[in-house]
């Protein structure tokens, strides 16, 4: 497990969920834009957030530093999935 591995993975699931918001709006117009657009402000965070953990100086063993972010990454976008859940089932 590497640096550039955690970077790739960060990029790619926050971009999917963001994807999966577009396109839950765009599928969906009576959908509920200020939620939307609260999950998208909270997925940039996110990104912001995790990025600044990859890039921060490790101190002690990386493969475990690398290892806990690789599953916070995992933990938290399952948390904003699950707030996109909550958004589409309140449209329906």
């Amino acid at each position: 497990m590497n640096l550039r591995d955690i970077k790739k993975d960060i990029e790619y699931v926050i971009g999917a969920f963001i994807d999966d918001c577009s396109v839950f709006c765009a599928v969906n117009p009576a959908a509920d834009d200020e939620a939307l657009g609260n999950l998208f402000d909270e997925a940039v965070d996110l990104y912001n957030e995790l990025k600044d953990k990859a890039n921060a100086k490790v101190e002690g063993k990386k493969a475990a530093y690398y290892t806990a972010l690789r599953k916070e990454v995992l933990e938290k976008t399952d948390a904003l999935y699950e707030k996109l859940s909550e958004v589409v089932r309140k449209s329906k």
